[in-house]
């Protein structure tokens, strides 16, 4: 990825965005008029503060060089195609230089694994929307098991999360006619059957929660009219969201349930039976994760005390397929795996036979196959893959056991093995290698640790030269996420390492809390009100590279996009003295009003609600970035970035951010895509120019 990475590959959930909402007057906030995200107003404002950024960094003799490598490496022949297996074949969905929007293609398993393969285009994204006079980006596609011929694609409009799903057929290539088609909304549709959808949408104006998620959950069936489907389950406008979900193993065994948002992170699971949805009787953080030779995988997000003490948070459970369904109110859960004091679950996919497990061991990979024994018992074990870099199941095939595995680190350029982890042993042969995109030779990474102000060890890796001279005047770039659950590890960026590390730059990813990098009490360390001690973590890496003298205030730069880009606000202004350079991508800064912004009424389960709790209100009071600028304060000047067609945070937090430092007369410089979603951009040259931008900033900051 490019040094646009923003953290975590699986961000925050989607929403509609809203408008100005009233519940502030324009005395306590006078900058809701951008709130009104399209108006012409708001977008005078952003064009005004575009062209002056440009005009900054576009001139800068570095930002040709830097646009034109970038883009070299996005869209580079030579990168690895990520594969998926549907239908028999291999697919995976290209971008380059001659398909900036992307292309579907697919080519066979074996031509995949040559050095040149044959592929053949299923859907061009860029013909398709240059046909419809659409900016259509590419969001995915749903192929129905198990013969995965007829698949549901979703394309959205200039990359935001609101999308149209049509019905594609892998035989003849083409959309179905007539078939299912759900037309642009924030929807979740499941396939039930060749003939059914599952679908949950906005189904007349006004049916979302205050979250903006549907709640409503209808069975369609085929060639019936979407406004007469027939109505399932009603959750209510309190709740954060009602989705389906149906598992498929590769024994032609299903099942198929339905999941009420209570908030971020608690649900109510519901078994979808003959009768009508009948509540499963597990914790309301507890995910289904798999469905493997008739067992239910469950992974706990929290302890569950009634199936037993080892039962804890982070834990890998089971249940059985037949009797969950029979009766749902009295599952029988069995242990599969628990995590160890600095272990946690990382991911859960199948194969045809068996469960395939991705743990991490203090932030290490780790990779582990899993097969069924009679009476509910479990096979283990573990792949031999190289140690301190990130791996992980990629593909995986139900008709076969085999899979893909990835492994890759700062400096190792990323591999893709195939594997039968069907067979005896632990065979590993490389599919495919990333050409290196760097010299990384004169490099070195390190895992180190700092105290935060509790004594907590954080963890944190260092990417630097072999020949580092400890006086302070290394550039230094640090990152981090720091909520949701999501782990932080290692991964190869070729624009990182072009970029950055080749001009002598050192490279620095913290494990702080409100991560998954441990598990769940990671993360719940710095839930809520508790939050100030991601910030501490943070700052305590910060000031640990500075007591090493591996840089000093003057060299160190921090970046972070989402809520990432949160803490990054945070950080900005509880200490402008530990930093020279501050880049907050697409992030949320105005807490107090996060309920009214985008998708902030259904992140209450990780920040709190502030309309509900008076501890939150004061919490946030005092930490939300928007409303602790000061004037008086020497901060620096940082790089504010968003996109206008962001729907999941939305440009809002930004723009108001940015205004008030202005207001303050405060430096800054601003630039918002207009399109991208909550991303980089829509398409590679988008992309590329907003890492171009951001690494001319850094190198203008920290290396001049």
């Amino acid at each position: 990825m490019s040094m646009m990475r923003l953290m975590p590959a699986a961000l925050l959930l989607s929403i509609v965005a809203s408008s100005a909402a009233t519940a502030q007057s324009s005395a306590d906030d006078p900058y809701l008029w951008l709130e009104d995200v399209g108006s012409p107003r708001a977008m005078d404002w952003v064009n005004a503060h575009n062209a002056r950024s440009v005009a900054v960094l576009e001139s800068d003799r570095r930002y040709s060089t830097l646009y034109a490598q970038a883009l070299e490496i996005a869209s580079a022949k030579d990168r690895i195609p990520a594969p998926t297996f549907a239908h028999g074949e291999i697919y995976n969905f290209w971008q380059d230089a001659d398909h900036l929007r992307g292309i579907w293609r697919k080519t066979s398993l074996a031509d995949y694994k040559s050095a040149t393969p044959h592929w053949t285009t299923v859907l061009d994204v860029d013909a398709l929307g240059k046909t419809e006079g659409r900016s259509w980006v590419f969001e995915g596609a749903d192929c129905l098991a198990p013969d995965q011929k007829r698949c549901l694609i979703s394309l959205s409009e200039g990359g935001e999360d609101a999308a149209e799903v049509r019905e594609f057929d892998l035989d003849t290539g083409r959309f179905v006619a007539n078939g299912f088609h759900v037309p642009r909304a924030k929807t979740n549709v499941a396939w039930e059957d060749v003939d059914h959808l599952l679908i949950s949408t906005e189904w007349t104006p006004g049916d979302l929660t205050a979250s903006g998620y549907p709640y409503i959950l209808k069975r369609l069936t085929r060639g019936q009219p979407l406004a007469t489907a027939t109505e399932i389950y009603r959750g209510t406008k309190t709740d954060v969201s009602v989705s389906a979900a149906v598992q498929h193993d590769g024994h032609g065994n299903t099942f198929a349930y339905l999941q009420r948002g209570i908030d971020f992170f608690h649900s109510e699971t519901l078994v979808l039976t003959p009768n009508g949805p009948v509540k499963l009787a597990i914790p309301q953080k507890a995910n289904i994760a798999e469905l493997v030779d008739g067992r239910l995988i469950l992974s706990l997000d929290e302890a569950w005390p009634a199936a037993g003490p080892s039962f804890v948070a982070g834990a890998l459970a089971q249940l059985d397929l037949a009797a969950t369904k029979a009766d749902p109110a009295h599952p029988k859960p069995r242990l599969i795996w628990s995590p160890g004091p600095r272990e946690s679950l990382a991911g859960v996919s199948s194969t045809r036979d068996m469960l395939l497990v991705s743990t991490l061991d203090n932030v290490r990979g780790r990779a582990w196959v899993y097969a069924p024994q009679a009476g509910g018992g479990w096979n283990v074990r573990k792949l031999d893959l190289p140690d301190n870099l990130t791996v992980g199941f990629g593909a995986t095939d139900m008709k076969s056991n085999l899979a893909f595995v990835s492994a890759s680190g700062f400096l190792t350029p990323s591999k893709l093995y195939l594997t039968d982890v069907g067979a005896s042993g632990n065979a590993l042969s490389v599919a495919k290698s990333l050409a290196a995109k760097f010299d990384a030779s004169g490099d070195v990474v390190e895992q180190r640790e700092a105290i935060s102000t509790d004594g907590t060890r954080i963890p944190y890796f260092v990417v630097h030269r072999k020949d580092i001279t400890l006086d302070g005047n290394t550039p230094t770039l640090m990152t981090a996420y720091g909520g949701f659950q999501a782990s932080e590890t290692p991964y190869y960026s070729g624009a990182q390492g072009k970029l950055w590390l080749e001009r002598g730059g050192a490279f620095v990813l913290a494990n702080i809390r409100g991560g998954g990098e441990f598990g769940p009490r990671w993360h719940e360390a710095g839930l809520g009100v508790k939050r100030q001690i991601i910030y501490d973590d943070f700052a305590a890496v910060a000031r640990d590279l500075i007591a090493r003298k591996i840089t000093s205030p003057r060299r160190l730069g921090i970046q972070g996009g989402s809520n990432g880009g949160l803490l990054m606000g945070a950080e900005f202004v509880q200490h402008p003295e530990l930093w020279n350079a501050v880049v907050i991508q697409v992030p949320l800064l105005d807490m107090i009003r996060i309920s009214k912004i985008a998708a902030g009424a259904s992140w209450q389960g990780e920040y709190g609600d502030v309309n509900a709790d008076p501890a939150v209100m004061a919490f946030w009071r005092k930490t939300s970035p928007y409303q602790n600028l000061k004037t008086g304060v020497a901060y620096p000047e940082p790089f504010i970035f968003t996109t206008t067609k962001d729907d999941r945070v939305g440009p809002q937090h930004a723009r108001k951010f940015a205004a008030r430092m202005e207001e303050m007369k405060l430096p800054f410089l601003y630039y918002e895509n207009t399109e991208g979603g909550h991303g980089a951009g829509a398409d590679l040259k988008q992309a590329a120019r907003t890492t171009a931008l951001t690494m001319t900033y850094l190198q203008r900051k920290l290396m001049d």
